[in-house]
């Protein structure tokens, strides 16, 4: 049986990084004064007008090809919204308003009133106001439509959480994703393409496979709450990389040997891919959409997710007895 990665897939991250590296390696202009950053290369960047002003873009990826296939566009606002709003939560950031830009092969007012439903319940469940944004109509560029979004949050100074007071003992507390989420959808795609399924192949009695992979990437607004009130030295959006975001953090052990159960989809597209088990968790979410390192004390009290995993000296991010960051 014909085995998977998501380099195969046509997705190779350590390939990716490179070309990063070689983008922002050429960008070195710092603004000074009113505006000067304050972080730069985390989740979000944070630059100073008095409050930290923070900001990140994403987009929605390969999933559009999922809502393209099904004609079923009414979602991917909220993963637009989501994929945004997620990476400012991640340092701390109150998300407070965003912009889109939209880029579409033709005019078509189907496709843009069912991409504004999800942009609104996004803005929604995020408390957030969509203020403007971009349409590029671009027949000769686009096969389609893309969408992505620019989010702005507010932190104060010293509240900006990056990983930096993570210590040994600390715990790892993961909160539920709601499915495969907005990463790894290029790998899914071609494991269910390459055994000939349709989008439209009955996954459960309920729903077909293209609505399960069009599930809303869930937005952790609740952690605003946690931040708050808790002393929280991490937070990781569980994005591209899957588990491998905890790296971003702090070059210590991360060690998840409790990971929650994944949703049934995961194991769906493994079995179809023959993927490896530490392959899974350096492309997905496999359940666990964000995580919240902090006191082992602490997390008895934030109410919410499920401690599964801890600190330890050292380096790696391991799974159980897999170690993914090699």
């Amino acid at each position: 049986m014909e085995k998977f990665d998501y380099a195969k897939a046509g997705v190779d991250i350590r390939e990716e990084e490179k070309a990063i590296k070689a983008l922002i390696g050429k960008i070195k202009y710092i603004r000074k004064g009113l505006g000067e950053p304050i972080l730069m290369g985390h989740y979000a960047s944070v630059v100073d007008v008095g409050i930290g002003l923070a900001i990140t873009t994403d987009g929605v990826g390969s999933k559009i090809m999922v809502a393209e296939a099904l004609n079923k566009y009414d979602t991917i606002g909220i993963d637009c919204v989501a994929m945004n709003v997620n990476d400012l939560i991640a340092i701390g950031a109150e998300p407070i308003a965003m912009v889109d830009y939209i880029a579409i092969q033709k005019p078509d007012e189907k496709i843009m009133g069912e991409i504004a439903i999800g942009l609104e319940k996004g803005c929604e469940i995020a408390n957030i106001t969509l203020v403007g944004g971009e349409t590029a109509t671009l027949p000769e560029m686009i096969n389609g439509v893309d969408l992505v979004g620019t989010a702005i949050g507010v932190v104060e100074k010293d509240k900006i959480i990056t990983g930096e007071k993570i210590e040994v003992g600390d715990v790892i507390v993961a909160i539920e994703s709601s499915g495969i989420h907005s990463n790894g959808l290029t790998l899914a795609r071609k494991v269910v393409e390459k055994n000939g399924l349709s989008y439209k192949d009955e996954f459960d009695k309920n729903k077909t496979i293209g609505e399960e992979l069009l599930t809303p990437t869930r937005i952790y607004i609740e952690v605003l709450d946690v931040i708050k009130n808790y002393d929280v030295h991490g937070l990781a959006h569980i994005t591209g990389g899957g588990m491998l975001n905890l790296k971003r953090l702090k070059d210590v052990c991360f060690k998840i040997d409790k990971p929650l159960k994944p949703q049934r989809i995961f194991g769906f597209i493994r079995e179809l891919g023959n993927i490896d088990e530490d392959e899974m968790y350096r492309t997905f979410n496999m359940g666990m959409g964000f995580m919240i390192v902090l006191p082992e004390s602490e997390a008895k009290k934030i109410g919410i997710g499920k401690i599964v995993g801890h600190v330890e000296e050292g380096s790696g991010v391991y799974v159980k007895d897999l170690r993914i960051d090699l």
